[in-house]
């Protein structure tokens, strides 16, 4: 029984990775399963709902304080009748009940402040769990990326080796028909194996890319991804003259969530200060309550016990009253605290700036890198048209005799090479300007905030 189901599910697994390596994934798609399916995430979630309650109990604590109280007490030997305070001799037992309620009128204004606070801190939070989905994200795009790299690598080693085999099978002919020698063949073998071997490793690099991408989206039981490029017109929209560091900062700086988290901690920040000046005011309270209590030594003019549901109701008391509490020293406590708080927005303020300087840095790295890609790209666009040119005369060449093995050989690895860099620039500069365009508050990942 128990092989059976070994084997059953052995099987379900083999069909379950046949299924997602069938199914093409798109980049958003990729990103979309990746936010769902990632365990960091979850922290953050929690977080936020840890936080969201914070905020609430910072609301509830303006409602008033409401205690009930119980007691029951056997009293033995000499003792004070709580009855009518005498000196008794005899064991006897009591019941005390009592509802009471508190409320501060006025506490500083920290009640308040802390309500502000917590849900500052609570939009905090949500902002950086946001950033981290779009950190996320961005690695995911960067692993879909390294994947179209490899395959385009892939079929360029392929495109390579079935040059290889041709010339092989020309080589073989020519020695055939008596027209070459006999090393020949074995050059033209050597580096048709040596392209072989360059496809096994581009394949193997993919797997290695493929596998990246897969532990990122968090894809369990899967063993392959297959994934497809949308399509677009990016290479027609390239112009350098419209990408400047200034502007794309400062639509960045109307909705980064980083930028937005921390503006909002620096915020937190100056409502903590205020909540420990609050400290130093006096606290005024409004408090009251209702009461009563059954005593066995409570008797009738016929020395009887006075019956539980009589006293209950004869022993009733209400009170009410107002509580000042003037701070007046505590060790110096308070002011060292509001000290403390004012470091801790000096240093909420010095990260917000740190940041703004870390996104600007990044901003103008990109669009340095942008425009340096795009020459690079129309460069290498012009290399490959030329070493195409390039090899095609080569290897007409080369079956009239008019050129050696070597030189075919070495025309057509400056072909790859330049094929090679040219699918490289190409992504690159993709990537680059993709990310580009999400500063610019373009939606390029459907992300919900």
């Amino acid at each position: 029984m128990n092989q059976k189901i070994k084997k059953i599910s052995l099987i379900l697994l083999l069909i379950s990775s046949q299924l997602f390596s069938q199914e093409k994934w798109t980049l958003n798609d990729c990103v979309a399963y990746a936010i769902d399916h990632n365990l960091q995430l979850n922290d953050f979630k929690y977080n936020s709902q840890s936080n969201k309650e914070t905020r609430n109990q910072s609301v509830r604590s303006l409602l008033p304080t409401i205690n009930a109280t119980g007691d029951y007490n056997i009293r033995f030997g000499r003792s004070v009748d709580p009855n009518n305070n005498g000196i008794v001799n005899t064991d006897f037992f009591s019941n005390n009940y009592s509802l009471e309620f508190r409320m501060d009128l006025f506490k500083g204004f920290q009640k308040i402040n802390t309500i502000k606070l917590s849900k500052l801190l609570y939009n905090a939070n949500k902002q950086e769990t946001l950033q981290q989905k779009y950190l996320l994200a961005f690695r995911v795009m960067s692993a879909f990326y390294d994947i179209l790299f490899y395959e385009g690598l892939t079929e360029i080693s392929i495109e390579q080796q079935s040059l290889s085999q041709a010339n092989y099978d020309f080589v073989n002919r020519q020695i055939e028909l008596g027209m070459k020698a006999g090393a020949d063949l074995y050059e033209a073998e050597s580096r048709l194996l040596a392209d072989k071997l360059k496809v096994t490793q581009s394949k193997n690099q993919l797997n290695a890319a493929k596998l990246k991408l897969i532990q990122e989206m968090n894809l369990e039981d899967a063993v392959d991804i297959s994934i497809i490029s949308e399509e677009s017109n990016w290479v027609n929209e390239l112009d350098i003259s419209n990408e400047k560091s200034d502007s794309i900062f400062s639509k960045a700086m109307t909705f980064m969530p980083i930028i937005e988290a921390k503006e909002l901690r620096v915020k937190a920040a100056k409502k903590q200060v205020a909540v420990s000046r609050g400290g130093l005011f006096p606290t005024l309270s409004l408090y009251g309550g209702y009461g009563t209590g059954y005593f066995q030594t409570l008797t009738n003019a016929n020395g009887e016990t006075i019956p539980f549901k009589d006293q209950f109701r004869d022993n009733t008391f209400k009170f009410v009253g107002i509580s000042l509490n003037i701070p007046i020293t505590n060790g110096w406590a308070s002011h060292s605290k509001i000290k403390q708080q004012k470091i801790t927005l000096l240093r909420e303020e010095n990260n917000l700036q740190l940041q703004e300087q870390e996104l600007f840095k990044t901003i103008n790295e990109l669009v340095l890198k942008y425009k340096s890609l795009v020459v690079e790209y129309e460069q290498s666009t012009q290399k490959v048209k030329a070493q195409l040119l390039s090899f095609e005369t080569a290897q007409k060449k080369h079956e009239k005799g008019l050129i050696s093995s070597l030189e075919l050989y070495t025309s057509k690895n400056l072909l790859g090479n330049a094929q090679n860099e040219n699918l490289q620039v190409k992504l690159l500069l993709e990537v680059n300007k993709k990310t580009l365009d999400f500063y610019k508050g373009l939606p390029i990942f459907n992300i919900n905030n």
